[in-house]
């Protein structure tokens, strides 16, 4: 049947119900007793007993005096047995003339096995929720394209039980996550996504104008700033999970629009971060996941890694990292020219502006990022990319500072929290230079956050998470869209 005659004879039935005054969608609330797994899960109790359901209709099969459907809700699917003999000959009718797969409805009835042998419930009653007057994709090959998934998530949740399953996982991951921090003494705060200076991230924010106040703002790129002006005002212990915004591209790993994590703590160091997010991990994968061994990868080809966050998360300086694969020691490179020379050798590209530690990320990244498949600690990052970290004290040219790799990701980025504002007003200085030099993710000076500084800063462990990664990994997705609900895509009007 054409799609605009099968769109037509949906909208003829729901006429055929609101004439005889049976809209189903002036039906105001519908009184759940069970979800379908608790059902199956309980059936030595439930057998015989009345409940009540409520989902969309996914298959009907109509035999004369008796039907059966499937009805799926949040926790999966159950079958229904519909008979003329318990419904009535007129519900039974509309049940099976003008009730349509795709449709909400309401079941009441009572928990039975069929011969079969096949958990059901023996309707009662069935009530029509609300009418879908769009057809739902052909079962056999359901929704596939990756494109439509993403437009359409709301379809993709109701055709692909894995997507649901990722969003519910994704949902007790931020919990878990809240629970853990709650029992640690955080406290979760809110900071303003709307800014004058976009601070704390090497990244391009995203601009806008304030109508109200006839004043440019930016989107927010990072957490950092904002949290750290609580922690100078005592506060101790704080956290955020909160959407960012970077002007950047699109690819498996990132999304300009993402979920980042940000905490502090007062008196304590990048070492304690380490602790505290190893601990972290490990609690969450537990209460997610029911394990901390953790697979990734394509199960059916077993082209995948075991991942196991139950063991001690390895602590490797970036230098060690680097020497580790290229055998090149930057520890023994005195000048930038040195290490830019290294760079010509082994064919990577920098800019005219980067220096000696510019180069030895650069190193990282080539070399050694994609490597770091088990839980590893990378630290003591080089100063010239970490303006915001304090000094080494026995090695002023790097910072306490680490980044977690699991499977070839980065995860969370620490610092020993710089509290030195003459400190940090000179690291400004040399941003607000790279900006004028053309460095478009360059910071500039706050200010008002100098000036919070100066009113003195305690020692602070600070620390930022990708919850979307960290999402991939407890959910084995490939992609980070598939753990972002609406991702960011490209304007189908271009």
């Amino acid at each position: 049947m054409p799609q605009e005659d099968i769109l037509q004879v949906k909208r003829d039935k729901l006429k055929t119900l609101q004439d005889s005054g049976r809209d189903p969608f002036r039906v105001v609330k519908y009184d759940v007793s069970h979800h379908s797994v608790e059902i199956k899960d309980g059936f030595d109790l439930m057998e015989g007993k009345e409940v009540t359901i409520a989902g969309r209709m996914m298959f009907k099969r109509v035999m004369g005096k008796a039907s059966f459907c499937n009805v799926m809700d949040l926790m999966g699917k159950i079958q229904v047995y519909a008979s003329r003999d318990n419904l009535g000959e007129e519900p039974y009718g509309d049940f099976k003339k003008l009730y349509d797969v795709g449709d909400i409805i309401g079941v009441k009835g009572n928990v039975f096995r069929t011969k079969a042998g096949e958990i059901s419930v023996e309707a009662k009653e069935i009530t029509l929720l609300s009418k879908a007057l769009q057809p739902l994709p052909e079962k056999f090959h359901g929704l596939t394209d990756t494109d439509m998934r993403y437009r359409q998530r709301y379809l993709d949740l109701i055709m692909n039980e894995k997507v649901k399953d990722t969003f519910v996982k994704r949902s007790k991951i931020i919990s878990a996550i809240r629970h853990f921090l709650d029992d640690q003494g955080f406290m979760e705060v809110e900071t303003p996504m709307l800014v004058e200076n976009a601070g704390g991230a090497a990244a391009r924010p995203f601009l806008t104008h304030y109508n109200a106040l006839d004043e440019d703002r930016k989107l927010r790129i990072s957490l950092e700033l904002y949290l750290k002006r609580l922690i100078i005002g005592g506060l101790e212990r704080v956290y955020e999970i909160g959407r960012v915004f970077r002007n950047e591209g699109l690819d498996t790993k990132h999304n300009p629009e993402f979920t980042l994590m940000e905490l502090y703590q007062a008196y304590t160091d990048y070492n304690g971060m380490m602790d505290l997010t190893e601990r972290m991990f490990r609690h969450v994968a537990e209460k997610v996941c029911g394990t901390t061994t953790v697979y990734y990868g394509d199960e059916e080809a077993q082209d995948g890694v075991t991942i196991d966050l139950g063991k001690p998360f390895r602590r490797l300086t970036m230098v060690d990292a680097i020497k580790e694969e290229t055998g090149i020691d930057f520890d023994t490179i005195t000048s930038d020219e040195e290490a830019k020379k290294l760079a010509d050798e082994k064919h990577i590209e920098y800019e005219k502006h980067h220096k000696k530690g510019d180069i030895v990320n650069l190193f990282f990244d080539e070399f050694c990022e994609e490597k770091m498949i088990q839980p590893t600690f990378i630290m003591d990052h080089p100063i010239e990319i970490s303006p915001l970290t304090k000094k080494k004290p026995d090695d002023p040219s790097k910072v306490e500072r680490f980044e977690l790799y699991i499977n070839g990701w980065e995860m969370c980025n620490a610092y020993s929290e710089l509290n030195d504002p003459i400190d940090q007003r000179e690291r400004f200085a040399a941003q607000d230079a790279l900006a004028e030099a053309g460095d478009e993710e360059a910071q500039h000076t706050d200010e008002d956050f100098l000036h919070a500084m100066e009113l003195g800063m305690p020692p602070t462990g600070g620390i930022g998470y990708g919850i979307d990664r960290l999402c991939m990994l407890l959910t084995n997705s490939p992609n980070i869209k598939e753990v972002i609900a609406f991702p960011t895509l490209k304007s189908t009007s271009k």
